[in-house]
């Protein structure tokens, strides 16, 4: 018996152990190739002219492959400009002259963040016209109410990613488009927080051979100056790890319209730039809410004149922030106004009050 005994735990022991070197081995044939691949340059050109060229996917704003940032302040139409985007791709159609090359079978996941079901549903229906009918490519997923709570996860950034990552398995999607990248982590203020978040949608954009566009919003901010990097919300870090970017202004002109303005790309040339905006207006076509496309303009005509003074709301956000106990000129810095602007509002408020 006693013999038997150490037979067996002799047998256990080898098994551990050729368990532990398989590991290993599988482990080092993973490693094999380096993160840092070298070639000459000449070689690196050839291998990628073998390549065709990328797909636009609505127009030069965003191109196959790329992890684009589409940033607006609230309540400009993101949302509805990245569904109509998404709609476009599975059903083959273009969005005014911004081109299209991909083919109705694309699969589109669309990653809802910001609308629950019943909004969703109101923006998508119409009473006359029934619900618009979205191709059976285009996936939508939102977060579920009972397992949204990350205290069930060690670590919330990867409780997301390994979320992220169940659904593009599950729906296999060419295009991921993420509304919006507030949910991704618990912040996106510093580099610290934001360049870790980049890396893993580039990651996964690599991995699963991904076109990705991730929704942003901007701060509070002064109408009277143009759309530029510095409006995305958070860290400059999330545009300079982005392939391309673009963002919606609001016309400060024309109210009814907004415009999209072309911030970074790096394989295209820059074709809507400062000059060459272009102007879009909300429809609702039958039970389909999304942009028409109104031409082209400089950004200088849709700006507000600073003569016309503060808006109500630039107003509302004055006071709110000197009641908290800031300063006038951190006022001023934080949304972009002068700041005798800034003293004009807050004095004539305590005038007001002394009336």
């Amino acid at each position: 018996m006693e013999i038997e005994i150490i037979r067996s735990g002799s047998t256990a022991v080898n098994a551990r152990k050729n368990s532990r070197q398989t590991l290993e081995e599988n482990w080092n044939s993973t490693r094999s190739g380096r993160l840092l691949r070298c070639k000459k340059a000449a070689e690196w050109l050839i291998h990628e002219q073998r390549h065709p060229d990328l797909k636009p996917l609505f127009g030069n704003f965003w191109l196959e492959t790329e992890l684009c940032i589409l940033f607006a302040d609230t309540n400009l139409g993101k949302s509805i400009l990245a569904v109509q985007i998404a709609d476009s791709l599975t059903r083959d159609y273009r969005i005014g002259p911004f081109k299209n090359n991909f083919s109705a079978d694309t699969r589109v996941l669309y990653v809802d963040c910001e609308l629950s079901t019943r909004q969703f549903m109101i923006r998508y229906t119409d009473d006359e016209w029934g619900s618009h009918g979205f191709s059976d490519q285009f996936y939508r997923g939102e977060l579920h109410p009972d397992m949204e709570d990350p205290v069930r996860a060690y670590n919330y950034e990867n409780y997301i990613r390994n979320e992220l990552e169940a659904a593009i398995t599950d729906v296999k999607p060419q295009v991921l488009i993420i509304d919006n990248i507030t949910y991704m982590r618990r912040g996106t203020q510093s580099t610290g927080e934001a360049l870790p978040l980049m890396k893993m949608l580039k990651a996964l954009k690599a991995k699963h051979h991904l076109s990705i566009l991730v929704l942003a919003h901007t701060p509070k901010r002064n109408a009277c100056h143009p759309l530029t990097v510095n409006d995305l919300q958070g860290s400059k870090m999330l545009i300079n790890f982005a392939d391309s970017a673009f963002a919606i202004g609001q016309s400060q002109t024309q109210p009814h319209l907004r415009y999209l303005k072309q911030i970074k790309q790096r394989s295209r040339d820059e074709q809507y730039g400062a000059d060459n905006v272009c102007l879009i207006s909300r429809e609702k076509e039958m039970s389909f809410l999304g942009f028409k496309f109104e031409g082209y303009a400089n950004e200088a005509d849709h700006l507000r004149k600073p003569e016309l003074g503060a808006t109500d709301g630039e107003k509302q956000m004055v006071l709110d922030l000197h009641n908290q106990g800031k300063t006038l000129r951190q006022i001023a810095n934080e949304l972009g106004m002068h700041f005798t602007s800034v003293g004009r509002i807050v004095r004539r408020e305590k005038q007001r009050r002394v009336l």
